[in-house]
């Protein structure tokens, strides 16, 4: 399963921003060594533009992260009811598909509270839209193997992104 491999990037972006963090916070709580007349406007100044810019690019790359992970988190919400919608697929697949559930939850749970941990979750998680229902063994069948290579493709594409992340 694609699933384990995918956490183990996550895993280590999440840590990356808890040390980056506290690297952060570290700064943020040491306290001036002396009065700064010394130093020239002109450094003052320069040095001021360059927080700036870089609070800049701080904000630009949270909002992607946020944006990233939020897409991700709805994605994979996307297929928890899709595999929902597949339930009585057949006895062989049965526990399959239970499993493969169980792990989209798990995941989709991990990346909402990555969101929340960095303070980047929206107020609400979202709600499941309308699913297509499968009424006929052949419409379950058809409709699965139509998920599962949707999911498998989604599933790569997220690895590939969070590896990217995890590299940054």
């Amino acid at each position: 399963m694609a699933i384990p491999a995918a956490q183990s990037p996550m895993k280590l972006m999440a840590l990356q921003l808890l040390l980056w963090h506290s690297a952060l916070w570290t700064v943020q709580e040491a306290t001036p060594l002396g009065p700064a007349s010394s130093l020239p406007q002109s450094f003052l100044l320069k040095c001021l533009e360059q927080v700036r810019k870089i609070q800049g690019d701080g904000a630009a790359l949270q909002e992607k992260l946020t944006g990233c992970l939020s897409q991700l988190h709805s994605s994979l919400f996307l297929y928890q009811g899709l595999l929902q919608a597949l339930e009585g697929i057949s006895p062989e697949l049965g526990p399959t598909l239970d499993t493969l559930q169980l792990d989209i939850a798990d995941f989709a749970t991990t990346i909402w509270q990555q969101m929340e941990d960095l303070g980047m979750a929206p107020a609400l998680q979202p709600t499941q839209g309308a699913m297509p229902a499968f009424t006929s063994a052949f419409q379950r069948r058809a409709g699965g193997v139509l998920v599962a290579s949707h999911l498998q493709r989604f599933l790569e594409l997220a690895y590939r992104v969070l590896r990217h992340l995890a590299q940054s």
